[in-house]
This record gives C-alpha cells, structure tokens and sequence, in this order.
C-alpha cells in the first residue's frame, strides 16, 4: 500500500478476481483467445497510436526481423481472428493475460482483460453488447460502480466531410482530436514544423493556382539542383509547402465552419440532451448528420434494453481515445474512487482496422479491455 491506502501494483491475491472477469466473459458466449506474446512490431508501428507506439518494448531475430512484447489485445486478436477459417463471420472472443508497457514508475508487465465483436452487421447493437458486458464483468469483480463516457468517433467524422475542409485542416483536426487538444489549439499552431522561417514562399504561393504553385516550387528545387530531401522527392516537397501555405491562409476554414466545430465541440452531459442538441445543430447548419444521429440514438436504446441506466453515461463530442484505428462508438469508464485521467475500461469501434490487416474489405468490428491492475488497486474514500 502507499500512503493514501492504494495498492501499486497487482497481488497474486488478485488472480481469483481476474479469473472472474474473463468467466463473466466467456459465460456471455465470448471464447477465450491467447495470441502469442511475440507480436511483429511493424503491426503496432503502423497502426497504434502514439500513446502505445512510444512505450512497446522491441526486439529483433537473427534474421533481423523485429518483434515487440504484446502491449494490448486487440490488434492481436484481430490477427488471430483472420487467420481462422470462419474470418468475415461473427464470431467474439474474450482474453486475459500480460501485456508489455513502459508506463514509468509503475511495472512494466500489467493483466489486461477484455472482448472482441466481430462481423455483426447490427453495429448499435453490438455496440452495446460490448459496453455493457465489459461495465458487468469489471463492477462485478472490483466491487465498485464506475462512471463511463462515450464519445463517437463516426459523428465527428462525419461532420468534417460535411464541411468540406481541405484535406491539411482534415489532418490537423483529426489529430488535434485524437490528442484531446482545444480546437483553438490545432488552428492556432505553427505549421512551418521548425525554426526555419518560410514565410516569404507561403506568402507567394497563398491564394496561387494549384498547378501553377506546385510547378513555382518544383522550378526552384530544380534551380537549386534539389531533387530529394531527407526522403522526399521535389513533387512532395512542393505539395507540403502548399499544405502549409492553405493553412496559414485559411483557406477553406472560414470562421463560419469553425464556430460550427466549436459549438459541436462543446456539446456535453445527458446522452438523450445532447441528441436533441446535435440534432438542433445540424438543422440549424444545414448539416446531413441523418445517419449517424439516428445510429446514436437507435445505440442509447440498445444500452437501455440490455438494462443500463442512461443517467450513468456522460456524451462528450470532444471526447476521443489515442488511439489511430478507432471509427464509431467510443468508451471509457472510470473508478470513481480512482484517478479520473486512467480509465479501468476502455474501448469503442473500429471497422476499418481489419482491412489495414489484410481482409479485402472492412469487417464490423467493436471491442473493450479492462485494465486489472486499476481495476483491483485498493481505494479508500
């Protein structure tokens, strides 16, 4: 224990309470996987945001291909998933076992527990199988009722295509999201990437003829006798100062879109209040948000038909996990007693994510791990 009554880390005690977790899981009808501890390291480079990328621990073989410890479940079961001969059926798996991760003063080696949905076409549905699931197996085994937030990754994509931003601010918003970053924050940074002052080429290139800038930029590489730099060859170059010539112009972003992205930004609080608001802001602005706000809501009514209080679920539309493969219905839930920065569920879905893996096309796909050593660290009020 430290000195406020927590325990730092998990006890062999707690093998019991992480066994019923993954009990609670299976008796749901999700089979057990165990994928190998040994992961191809180029999966989770490519595909895991920076919050894992930055903290797995690598290794290479004698051939000189390089591996990584395991740092969470999901992408392996997903590989796993794939590799079977029922791939592109439903099918669910739950897991339980070590993953790897620097996390600084706390171990490096954790439990995680959780559940993967696969191939169901009903996706509000599945959504809700998995938050409901994932919220019974942790209350029941840590003896606590948690908060949860939600958050939908879909809507606010949605909403970018809706505005037609160019393609450099649907980056940086997208990414500004992801990091939990202010909206004024990603529009107020500086796009130059460096010390190095570029002001007079963007001034030149602003408000320019695409074609007749990319050519402006490639004439003076090629003046310079540059072809490639650091990698990149004179048409890429080009391209990247006009991206950062549009930005520091705005072109694109007026100030209307943006106080559109502000007030969605700041809705908050009671799933059903924030419906009515969305939907009040998408009239209001003229927005086709149709689909994805009737998939909201037809998702709270799943929640409420598998006997979850709607009360308990805080909507944030500013809310987003770090995570670069995540494309609808996003969660986590938190010990009240606990840090409320360090989720003890967490999880959302993520269709697109198989066919960056090797399926020719997307499957459905929605999932939730369960952190046991959160879940089990002992709090007093």
């Amino acid at each position: 224990m430290d000195k406020n009554g927590k325990r730092v880390a998990e006890g062999p005690e707690d093998a019991g309470r992480r066994d019923a977790v993954l009990a609670h899981l299976v008796a749901a009808g999700f089979a057990r996987a165990e994928p190998p501890i040994l992961q191809p390291a180029s999966v989770f480079l490519d595909l895991a945001g920076e919050d894992i990328r930055g903290r797995i621990y690598l290794t290479s073989d004698a051939s000189g291909a390089e591996y990584c410890l395991r740092p969470e479940y999901t992408i392996p079961v997903c590989r796993q998933y794939l590799a079977a001969p029922d791939a592109g059926r439903p099918a669910s798996y739950s897991y339980l076992g070590p993953v790897f991760r620097f996390r600084g003063g706390a171990a490096a080696e954790f439990h995680q527990a959780g559940l993967e949905l696969f191939g169901r076409a009903d996706r509000e549905a599945a959504d809700a199988e998995v938050l409901t699931l994932a919220l019974e197996a942790a209350e029941q085994a840590g003896g606590r009722t948690l908060s949860v937030r939600i958050g939908d990754a879909g809507l606010f994509a949605r909403l970018l295509d809706t505005l037609e931003l160019p393609a450099v601010w649907l980056r940086r918003i997208r990414r500004g999201h992801a990091l939990g970053e202010p909206l004024a924050t990603t529009i107020a940074k500086d796009s130059a990437g460096g010390p190095t002052d570029h002001s007079g080429v963007l001034a030149a290139l602003a408000g320019a003829d695409r074609n007749g800038a990319r050519a402006l930029v490639q004439d003076l590489l090629s003046i310079a006798g540059i072809s490639s730099v650091g990698g990149r060859s004179a048409n890429e170059i080009a391209e990247r100062f006009l991206e950062q010539a549009s930005e520091q112009s705005g072109v694109g972003f007026s100030d209307e879109k943006r106080e559109i992205l502000e007030r969605f930004l700041a809705i908050a609080g009671d799933p059903d209040a924030c419906s009515e608001k969305l939907r009040h802001l998408a009239d209001s602005a003229r927005l086709d948000l149709s689909v994805v706000l009737d998939g909201f809501d037809a998702r709270l009514n799943f929640l409420a038909a598998r006997g979850l209080d709607i009360s308990r679920l805080v909507f944030s539309a500013g809310f987003a996990r770090n995570l670069d493969y995540y494309t609808g219905f996003v969660f986590e839930a938190f010990d009240p007693l606990g840090d409320d920065t360090r989720p003890v569920v967490g999880g959302g879905r993520y269709d697109r994510l198989m066919r960056t893996l090797g399926a020719t096309d997307d499957i459905p796909a929605v999932g939730a791990a369960i952190w046991c050593d959160r879940l089990f660290a002992e709090k007093t009020a």
